[in-house]
């Protein structure tokens, strides 16, 4: 449709496949939230050198390790076993998080059911805090009331969607600014300059 439409370039963000990339006949640019979710840690979480990075599924394990190892912490993962579709059956701990902050990252949270499941057994498993960090931020059916009764320190998204009315019904979901990356993105593809640092970091 984007193509049809008069596209000739994308630029994405976070895609929850990257083989999507592969369907287009056009130049995709698939960013990264990675170098945003890194700063915002340094930032807004003082305990993060005693914090674990934790996927709430097998699938995210990718994610985790790369921003495990750029703090220089460790990482755990939350192997699901789902009975039918969003809705989760049981849920195993991989790793230790006792006495430690979980920082629990993701590309995308719907209905928050996984990563409010995730908190209560993260809790339970001996973690101090629990934060949730979120590239895409769908927000759909329960999910705000699901936050506000979570055991959650904060929910931060990006604001690839607008986010301000959930905000104001709901005190912890917290936003990081991505404009600057998408900005910069659009100018170096018009100057025909590399995109690929962004992969790794964000424009000052």
């Amino acid at each position: 449709m984007l193509s049809v439409a008069g596209a000739d370039h994308i630029i994405t963000m976070d895609l929850h496949a990257s083989q999507i990339q592969g369907f287009f006949d056009i130049p995709v640019d698939n960013l990264y939230a990675e170098p945003a979710v890194l700063q915002w840690i340094k930032e807004y979480i003082p305990e993060w050198r005693n914090s674990i990075i934790v996927s709430p599924d097998a699938g995210g394990a990718k994610r985790v390790t790369s921003i495990a190892d750029r703090l220089n912490v460790e990482f755990a993962l939350i192997h699901k076993e789902r009975k039918k579709a969003n809705e989760v059956d049981r849920m195993v701990l991989v790793g230790d998080v006792e006495n430690r902050v979980a920082i629990l990252v993701d590309d995308m949270a719907d209905t928050c059911g996984t990563i409010c499941l995730a908190a209560v057994k993260l809790l339970s498993a001996g973690a101090t805090k629990v934060y949730a960090i979120l590239t895409h931020g769908i927000f759909s059916g329960p999910a705000i009331n699901q936050i506000n009764s979570a055991a959650l320190e904060a929910v931060v998204v990006t604001n690839t969607i607008p986010q301000e009315g959930k905000m104001k019904i709901c005190s912890k979901i917290q936003v990081i600014d991505i404009s600057m990356i998408l900005a910069e993105a659009i100018r170096r593809t018009h100057n025909g300059e590399s995109v690929s640092y962004l992969f790794s970091h964000v424009p000052l």
